[in-house]
């Protein structure tokens, strides 16, 4: 079988391209080099917002399937440019869509909580989104693209990804442990409720979601356990065997361009009935976490 990923040098994109090497035939769709170590697959430099060559990459190699985890998630730097956000999110999951109608192909579109507005989290696949903010409504727009331009197609969302991955970007998560490890303070919402997402485990269920259901619409492929973003750095701290100050902070003490989720989260019953790969609660997705940081030493 024949497997395209977009986004494929992030975080869910690119354990996604670890998880299919050598079982499936990969193009892996990046902007700019190559980030993820040698293997078996193709690289395609692609950028989902010119318009172009994304699509025109998924055409050249006409895969049966696609993962589109590829976005621009920076939700503050989308505040601040909106025109480029809406190119990547909204205008690059439509050339996504475009190639996958065309082909035929199967297609799965990576998304997030925050099409939520958090007022009355945590949210099943039925409630009715209400995004906020330039990111979460781009992503929102993408989200319509994929399942109205393509017959075969599924949206997971996520929420909060992180990992260990020896080359994967920097993220809460890894902050934490780097911060205390150092004795820096770290600084967390107290007021955000989230669904800390572990990107391996994310690519796992995204892709049995993709190459071995039919499942169509929406379907939250997140972490098990909703807890604040507070909680969560006391949890990472804990599991690590750091001391440190976790200091709690109001979303409102902060000028941030972009709005928050506040009551957000996903609920998981309906993955957890319909894929073998089960969202991970935080102690074993710590767990993992922790192994897979491990092999950066």
């Amino acid at each position: 079988m024949r497997v395209a990923v977009t986004g494929a040098n992030g975080l869910l994109g690119g354990e996604a391209v670890a998880c299919l090497a050598g079982r499936s035939d990969v193009l892996a769709l990046g902007r700019g080099p190559c980030r993820l170590p040698p293997g078996p697959y193709r690289w395609a430099d692609a950028d989902l917002g010119d318009g172009r060559s994304v699509e025109a990459a998924l055409l050249a190699f006409q895969p049966d399937a696609v993962l589109h985890a590829g976005a621009l998630t920076d939700v503050d730097g989308c505040e601040r440019d909106p025109e480029q956000a809406w190119r990547v999110n909204a205008g690059g999951s439509e050339q996504v869509a475009r190639a996958c109608r065309a082909l035929g192909a199967r297609l799965v579109a990576v998304s997030t909580d925050y099409v939520f507005d958090g007022t009355a989290g945590p949210y099943g696949e039925d409630a009715i989104p209400n995004p906020r903010g330039v990111y979460a409504r781009t992503k929102r727009v993408g989200e319509e693209a994929a399942l109205l331009l393509v017959p075969d197609c599924a949206v997971a969302r996520v929420a909060v990804v992180y990992g260990g991955r020896p080359g994967a970007k920097a993220t809460f998560a890894t902050q934490i442990v780097e911060k205390l490890s150092r004795g820096a303070p770290v600084h967390a919402f107290s007021d955000q409720r989230v669904s800390p997402t572990l990107a391996r485990n994310a690519a796992e269920m995204t892709l049995e979601l993709l190459l071995e259901t039919e499942y169509l619409g929406v379907l939250h492929t997140s972490g098990a356990t909703v807890l604040d973003r507070v909680e969560f750095a006391r949890r990472v701290a804990s599991r690590f065997g750091l001391a440190g100050e976790i200091v709690p902070v109001l979303t409102a003490a902060v000028k941030l361009p972009a709005p928050r989720p506040l009551h957000g989260g996903l609920r998981v019953e309906r993955a957890k009935a319909l894929l073998r790969t089960q969202p991970l609660g935080i102690d074993e997705q710590l767990e993992r976490f922790h192994a897979e940081m491990a092999l950066r030493r």
